[in-house]
């Protein structure tokens, strides 16, 4: 029984400094882009993957225009 008097302070403290946490990461924008990086990583360059002919035909018609 003597141990909830240390264990009721305690979990309020934890309680109270996860609820400060909370309210500082929305006030510094942490949750203002939830799609943002979802859609970053579909829309990835992959340059690399293009064929060397097929790059070269691009940079052609780029210059051409």
């Amino acid at each position: 029984m003597n141990i909830l008097y240390l264990l009721i302070p305690i979990g309020l403290i934890i309680l109270g400094a996860a609820i400060w946490l909370f309210i500082w990461a929305v006030r510094s924008g942490q949750y203002e882009d939830l799609e943002g990086p979802a859609h970053r990583i579909l829309m990835d360059d992959d340059d690399p993957m293009i064929p060397e002919n097929a790059a070269k035909k691009a940079r052609e018609k780029k210059q051409q225009e």
